[in-house]
């Protein structure tokens, strides 16, 4: 079923009424704006990798992958019963949830024709009363009856790999760097770490550069360069 914040983004980059839900060929466009055509996907990229990767052979698309920074979480007794409560979610969602869809989409972007555009929102998350069910021995705590766009917080607009190298706050890495340091200036897991330097690794962003030890050593094109120069 489609979500109120779905259809809520695919309405704010149409051109017009009648370029929402455009068919063309083999495929269904949330949204036509001046040519360009505008896919937005909640869900994970790579469910769309094929149908982008096609589309792109012919024409420019934008796709708008919002990610959820504030929730607000609305609860109902019943469907059509008053509010029983509100309440804030204590999670923040980051731009750097980005690399984890790009690990499946390097074959797609970046692309000439290929705006990839990240709104950072915040939304309202309508929760139900699980359906009862005695087939599942785990019942599930709710249902989500829909999710509605209340702000949109900022905007990230890639169109190149190097555009992602400030999501890691690259000035602060002494170059060449290791997945090691980049957790430690991101302050997140190694792994994660590791799965950023993919990303940036296949689309371009950064190279490979050498080891130390059994780490390899990674370095921007501009770094890379420099090294090869001094070399």
């Amino acid at each position: 079923m489609e979500t109120s914040l779905h259809r809520q983004l695919k309405q704010s980059y149409a051109g017009g009424a009648d370029e929402v839900e455009v068919t063309m060929g083999p495929y269904r466009i949330d949204a036509v704006c001046d040519g360009e055509l505008v896919e937005v996907q909640h869900g994970s990229l790579v469910a769309i990798r094929d149908k982008i990767q096609r589309l792109l052979e012919e024409h420019r698309v934008r796709v708008v992958k919002p990610i959820i920074g504030r929730k607000r979480i609305v609860r109902q007794r019943s469907a059509d019963g008053p509010v029983a409560s509100r309440r804030y979610s204590p999670s923040r969602g980051s731009v750097l949830e980005l690399f984890d869809e790009l690990v499946y989409f390097t074959r797609v972007f970046p692309h000439s024709r290929l705006v990839l555009e990240v709104p950072v929102v915040e939304v309202e998350e309508w929760r139900l009363p699980p359906t009862r069910s005695r087939r599942r021995r785990r019942q599930a705590k709710y249902r989500v009856k829909d999710v509605v766009l209340t702000r949109v917080l900022q905007t990230h607009r890639f169109v190149d790999s190097s555009q992602l190298l400030p999501l890691i706050d690259s000035e602060r890495l002494t170059q060449p760097f290791c997945t090691a340091q980049l957790a430690g200036v991101l302050e997140v897991e190694r792994w994660v770490a590791q799965r950023i330097a993919y990303v940036l690794r296949e689309t371009g962003a950064i190279a490979a550069v050498g080891r130390r030890g059994n780490t390899i050593l990674y370095a921007t094109p501009e770094t890379q360069s420099a090294l090869t120069a001094a070399a």
